[in-house]
């Protein structure tokens, strides 16, 4: 495969989605155009009766995301389940059967994925392993010459994510990230209403989630059980040792592999504050909070208060995960601060309020509405060639606001970012947590 030369600007959605236009550039997106009510199309919807060609699926984890995301995949005639990964052989069994339960032929069981990318006939890997998995998986693809739907967040460093976007462009890939609000058409109708001015001047926007999850206790290293091949599993991550609070799910809140809360919520919500906004990188970033709660294993925060100062706006981002009520009485949202009115998104509806009048009010479709549409952008874009709602270079935009969350965290610092550079002015150890170290047979390819 060779590198094609894309349009200087593309401007994407859904079938029948209104929203208003944002302008975007090879290298990312630009500002958003205030005051436009154009209706943009990533492909016009399938014609009733149309006989797709098969798309012949690998899914890469399915020990969580993977098989949620099963049912969501299996509701498109076209999708062909050909190949289930997982370092975890134990668990490879009810997501075969998941497949076949619908009707479908069984799908062949694989715990190395890159043996799935050997087959010439597959068509698309989903990549929903834990986080440290994401870069490498992705771009293995698009140098195999598959297109990607990879989970959110979607890297585990600021590098990686744009090491992903070099290859989605370098092969001509279509590689979407699993942040599905942006197929949310109420959504798409609530940036508008920031957009158009109906709120004013936004100045502020606030983000959080809340919970209430466990204390994953203190375990001692153990040998990994039998199933599981952890050195395959560990993947990238230098010097990796098993315990039993660890996989399936726990992972997330140790840095060898995860991105904390942050990264595994905030980056829906962060995602919101930047589409709203129309902005890409942040100056400066600051982060509070730290691990007041839990006596445990967990290395990420349980309390986390970001902010991110943009030229005319601040994001402020905030979780915690001992506590469940959340602001507007919900533990999840988003709310835009205008100097006119203001914008209170909930996972139930949204509402514009003046003063303390409600003006408008929408109701939410629901998450399982938002994956159906976000894989079918995914699908038509396929066939198009055009870039997705979600495209890399969002997923990678977005995520790396979780990542400059946790280096602030991590380093008690001030961070001066460069969005040009993607670097960080003067402050060499947090300089030092854009990437990674790798282990052997497991770095970055090359692509050059």
């Amino acid at each position: 495969m060779h590198p094609v030369s894309r349009r200087t600007f593309l401007e994407v959605g859904l079938a029948g989605l209104a929203t208003s236009a944002m302008n975007k550039s090879a290298a990312g997106e630009g500002p958003a155009v205030a005051n436009t009510r154009k209706v943009i199309r990533s492909t016009e919807a399938t014609p009733r009766g149309t006989q797709l060609a098969p798309v012949r699926v690998a899914v890469m984890g399915v020990n969580g995301r993977g098989r949620q995301l099963l049912p969501s995949l299996l509701a498109f005639p076209e999708v062909e389940i050909t190949h289930i990964c997982d370092a975890d052989s134990s668990v490879i069994p009810a997501a075969i059967k998941l497949v076949t339960d619908h009707g479908r032929k069984a799908p062949a069981a694989v715990r190395d994925f890159r043996t799935a990318l050997d087959d010439n006939k597959l068509d698309v890997l989903v990549c929903s392993a834990p986080d440290h998995w994401h870069a490498l998986a992705t771009i293995l693809a698009c140098q195999a010459g598959k297109d990607v739907y990879v989970e959110k967040p979607v890297s585990h460093n600021v590098v990686e994510g744009r090491r992903m976007v070099e290859a989605a462009r370098k092969y001509n890939r279509v590689v979407q990230a699993g942040t599905q609000r942006r197929s949310s058409e109420e959504l798409a109708l609530a940036v508008d209403r920031v957009q158009s001015g109906r709120l004013g001047k936004v100045h502020l926007v606030r983000a959080w989630i809340t919970s209430v999850r466990p204390n994953i206790g203190h375990q001692p290293v153990t040998a990994p059980p039998a199933a599981l091949d952890f050195d395959l599993w560990a993947g990238p991550a230098v010097d990796p040792h098993y315990k039993q609070n660890l996989v399936p799910y726990h992972w997330h809140w140790r840095w060898l592999y995860g991105t904390g809360e942050c990264g595994n919520n905030g980056i829906h919500f962060l995602d919101i504050a930047r589409w709203g906004l129309g902005v890409d990188a942040p100056q400066f970033v600051t982060c509070g909070g730290r691990k007041y709660h839990f006596d445990d294993d967990q290395e990420t925060p349980d309390t986390q208060l970001a902010t991110f100062d943009f030229a005319d706006a601040a994001i402020e981002w905030e979780h915690r995960t001992w506590s469940k009520r959340g602001e507007e009485g919900s533990p999840f949202g988003i709310v835009f601060y205008g100097t006119e009115a203001t914008l209170v998104a909930l996972e139930s509806c949204w509402k514009i309020y003046h003063d303390r009048k409600v003006v408008e009010e929408h109701a939410s479709t629901g998450h399982t509405e938002w994956v159906a549409r976000h894989l079918r952008n995914f699908l038509d874009c396929r066939l198009t060639r055009k870039r997705p709602a979600a495209d890399i270079e969002i997923g990678h935009r977005s995520t790396t606001l979780c990542h400059l969350a946790n280096i602030a965290w991590r380093t008690r610092s001030t961070l001066r970012f460069d969005g040009a550079t993607e670097t960080i002015a003067d402050n060499a150890a947090a300089s030092a947590l854009l990437s990674r170290e790798y282990r052997n047979g497991y770095r970055l390819p090359s692509l050059t």
